[in-house]
């Protein structure tokens, strides 16, 4: 479909793409969300932690958060408690090592993870019997829903219905490129964290030697994602998984998201051209929004984002 056209606007204290970043993922919180804990070994000896709200659907909503994310991010919980309003149950899916437990295998997650989503969507229909099933996902998660429902549209299962996904690295090198040193710090260390767990299970195989210098994505793809995750380096990652490759194959109504002022997306993350070729693919670029923002009202915990997925995904567009 052509782009579609935006209502969203940003609250007048939240100015610029920064602070509608900042401070909703810094200071939102969401109660009344309590989540029933799964956990689910896939084949490869391994496990995904699964986080239920269920309020007796036949529906389900899919929820896959955002890089060093969880199921406990606001954004996350604050989708689980709409739909959850609106008598449709919810999933929200840990990736591995993002559970508050590192995973067990050498490998741990990748912007490029569908197989685990496919897994994570399968065994719900098995054990949930849903008629339906929407997938909600935010920056990583979102390029891992758009990637899953575009790299094989043909094994998608039917049930799947529509799709939702917000502030989306469609181009992940050229958001590598784009994002600040400030920002990307922050994920460094958290990712530094994770890579210490990693190599006291596995020492010869993790080397954290001069870890602190690196500044950048593509040098941390370049030396870990990739070889841990079977890619030959980081430009062979990037151009395996970004998922802007994938839009023109998705088969089931899918809205992609990007606000024009995202700190975190580069010039090749507005699919235009892609959702003017594919009736399935919406794209809307809000003027605001920032990255996982949206809100309209932080006072008063009004996120345009979660109105804009119930009303996609349940029927509208």
């Amino acid at each position: 479909m052509p782009v579609v056209s935006s209502k969203h606007k940003a609250p007048f204290y939240l100015f610029n793409g920064h602070l509608q970043t900042i401070v909703p993922g810094l200071f939102r919180t969401v109660e009344g969300v309590l989540y029933e804990r799964e956990r689910l070994f896939t084949p490869d000896d391994d496990f995904i932690d699964l986080d239920w709200s269920r309020v007796g659907s036949n529906e389900l909503i899919v929820l896959s958060h955002g890089l060093e994310g969880d199921s406990g991010r606001p954004y996350i919980q604050g989708m689980v408690k709409v739909f959850n309003s609106h008598g449709i149950d919810a999933l929200a899916w840990n990736y591995r090592s993002c559970s508050g437990e590192p995973n067990k295998l050498l490998r741990s997650y990748h912007l490029g993870a569908s197989d685990d989503l496919d897994l994570v969507v399968r065994h719900a229909l098995k054990t949930g019997h849903y008629d339906s099933v929407y997938l909600v996902g935010f920056s990583a998660g979102g390029n891992i829903s758009l990637k899953y429902l575009g790299e094989t549209p043909e094994l998608v299962p039917k049930e799947v219905k529509r799709a939702t996904v917000f502030s989306v690295p469609v181009d992940i090198k050229s958001s590598a490129k784009q994002i600040s040193k400030i920002y990307t710090q922050r994920f460094l260390k958290s990712l530094g964290e994770k890579l210490e767990q990693k190599r006291q299970m596995y020492p010869e195989a993790v080397d954290l030697t001069d870890y602190s210098v690196l500044w950048s994505f593509p040098q941390f793809d370049d030396r870990y994602t990739a070889p841990l995750h079977g890619f030959k380096n980081a430009d062979d990652y990037y151009a395996r998984v970004s998922s802007k490759q994938f839009l023109k194959s998705i088969q089931v109504p899918t809205l992609l998201v990007n606000a024009k002022n995202d700190p975190f997306l580069g010039k090749m993350c507005y699919p235009v051209l892609e959702a003017k070729q594919n009736p399935y693919f919406y794209l809307e670029m809000p003027d605001d929004g920032g990255h996982v923002g949206f809100t309209e009202d932080f006072r008063k915990d009004n996120y345009y984002s979660e109105a804009r997925a119930v009303r996609f995904l349940l029927g509208g567009n």
